[in-house]
């Protein structure tokens, strides 16, 4: 993450403050978010799995859903040992949000680099939109969205592509084609 929360002094007191819980909260997932690259760059599915809750979603960037804990650890092993293997997963924690105080949304970029490449490729960056939820074992991941980052704009209304659409869909009611 970017930038973190300080503990402040307060005025009442020479000492510092003791860090609020929520700066320690964010700290414990900035953790693990850290932990999960590493274990990634590791090629530790096993270390991997145990930051997913037992009944966690993950969605890749093609779309495909995933649920649970151990059917993660085992896509993953697959993926280290075979079409990953020595690849790294670097990345940041942009934001932390809780939505209540044992429920976080966390966004990130993440992408692997390929042990063959010093650099990242533009097309291989991913944002990942991250469900963390406070356990007996500490912060963990209950859902991962990970979709590779392709920013489009949206055409105003007059722009050619609106028009064209317009168009086109005037054109098939004509015809009775389409939801028409």
């Amino acid at each position: 993450m970017r930038s973190t929360a300080r503990p402040s002094a307060t005025l009442a007191s020479p000492a510092l403050a003791s860090p609020s819980p929520a700066s320690v909260d964010t700290a414990e997932i900035q953790r693990l978010f850290a932990d999960f690259m590493a274990a990634w760059t590791a090629g530790d599915a096993r270390a991997f799995g145990a930051l997913f809750t037992d009944d966690s979603d993950y969605v890749s960037y093609d779309g495909t859903i995933v649920r649970g804990r151990r059917a993660h650890e085992l896509n993953h092993d697959k993926l280290f040992r075979g079409v990953l293997a020595g690849s790294a997963l670097v990345g940041d924690l942009e934001s932390v949000r809780f939505l209540t105080p044992d429920v976080a949304v966390a966004h990130g970029t993440a992408s692997v680099l390929m042990p063959w490449r010093s650099t990242l490729p533009r097309r291989r960056l991913s944002r990942q939109t991250v469900v963390v939820v406070r356990t007996g074992q500490g912060w963990r991941i209950g859902a991962i969205h990970n979709g590779r980052v392709r920013p489009v704009t949206v055409p105003e209304p007059d722009a050619f592509p609106s028009r064209m659409s317009q168009l086109m869909a005037r054109v098939a009611g004509r015809l009775g084609l389409g939801r028409a």
